[in-house]
């Protein structure tokens, strides 16, 4: 089964929030059985795009269980000097207007990829808008950011650097900073026949980024087949999370970042959360259509028990807050705390490791 055909399946669910609360909760009950039971019988593995599914191939020789998760390669195929220069350009502060922001102040590599913070600070001590979303296996994601503006890592970059609260930088300035260093001269001539330009330097930051995969998770080895890699509770809080319907929207490889949702399905979340913002709408604000309002990507859960506060708000401070309330809003739901407890075991499953180090 291919991912397209269930992502496709899964859309449907967004057309709902048009009818009425009983009759919403019919259509995606079923949608998400459907989609399940097409996970379960399926005979291929699943693959997000066509990226991933060559990179998935070759893990084809190592014995898989059917599940609507895959596990994470083992090994990606990146230019090694490329991933070298793009770390250093990673952590550069020169990259902001006032050399004092980098793009690990906002994604900490020794914090789960993210700050811990509600909202990051950027420069000239300004607050974002949305919570930092993990860098780590962002290469996995369909489309980057919360309201999915951009289709690739090179197009994420852009953001930040142009943004007045994040980098507040410019091009021609990162440019003119580089160009200054004999170090950086010699690795961008070595690597692009044009030197330091825009363009390299973003190619060398993404394909860093993508280096920034965690593999060997718990729960990997148990899609290998190694049945004791988790606990009978770590698997009765995933058998859970499948069936109360947390697997429509959080499956593949990433275990979530394929796909848009409506936040509020099954209930208004932001009336009742109250003092709705302008980054509340999101994916209508980069579509301007209304059945857009309020609709996100879904984010990745691996490594979620290091990335919190949750959600695009950083309303939920806790694992526990976050699983209650996509229960009551997504699935419609009142979930027991023997529930979040069970699938917060399994969630615990999903941190892997970075450089072969545990997060």
């Amino acid at each position: 089964m291919r991912w397209e055909l269930v992502i496709k399946m899964i859309s449907l669910a967004n057309l709902a929030n048009v009818f009425k609360k009983k009759t919403l909760q019919i259509i995606s009950m079923m949608i998400s059985v459907i989609i399940i039971s097409l996970f379960l019988y399926s005979c291929q593995s699943p693959s997000i795009n066509e990226s991933t599914d060559s990179i998935l191939e070759k893990d084809s020789k190592i014995s898989l269980i059917n599940e609507p998760i895959t596990p994470i390669p083992l090994k990606l195929e990146l230019d090694e000097n490329k991933v070298k220069l793009g770390e250093l350009l990673f952590h550069d502060r020169q990259l902001s207007g006032d050399d004092m922001i980098s793009c690990a102040s906002c994604h900490k590599l020794n914090h789960g990829g993210v700050d811990l913070l509600p909202k990051s600070e950027g420069i000239n001590n300004r607050i974002g808008e949305v919570n930092s979303p993990t860098v780590f296996n962002s290469g996995f994601n369909f489309k980057q950011f919360w309201d999915g503006r951009a289709d690739t890592l090179e197009e994420q970059i852009e953001g930040p650097i142009n943004s007045e609260i994040e980098m507040g930088s410019s091009w021609p300035l990162i440019v003119r900073k580089l160009s200054s260093s004999p170090e950086y001269i010699l690795s961008f001539r070595q690597l692009y026949s044009d030197g330091i330009t825009k363009e390299n330097i973003k190619d060398a930051i993404a394909t860093f980024e993508r280096s920034l995969y965690t593999p060997n998770s718990r729960f990997d080895f148990f899609l290998r087949g190694d049945k004791n890699a988790i606990t009978e509770e770590e698997k009765e809080g995933y058998n859970r999370f499948k069936n109360y319907g947390c697997i429509t929207c959080h499956q593949g490889v990433n275990v979530g970042g394929n796909l848009f949702q409506t936040f509020g399905l099954f209930g208004n979340y932001f009336k009742d959360r109250g003092n709705i913002t302008r980054a509340d709408f999101g994916r209508y604000n980069v579509t301007g259509k209304e059945e857009d309002r309020y609709l996100f990507k879904v984010p990745s859960l691996r490594n979620i028990v290091l990335t919190s506060p949750y959600f695009h708000d950083a309303n939920a401070k806790t694992l526990e807050e976050a699983i209650a309330i996509m229960g009551k809003y997504q699935l419609g739901r009142n979930l027991s705390s023997e529930d979040i407890d069970l699938i917060i075991k399994f969630l615990k499953t999903l941190t892997g490791n970075y450089q072969d180090n545990p997060l």
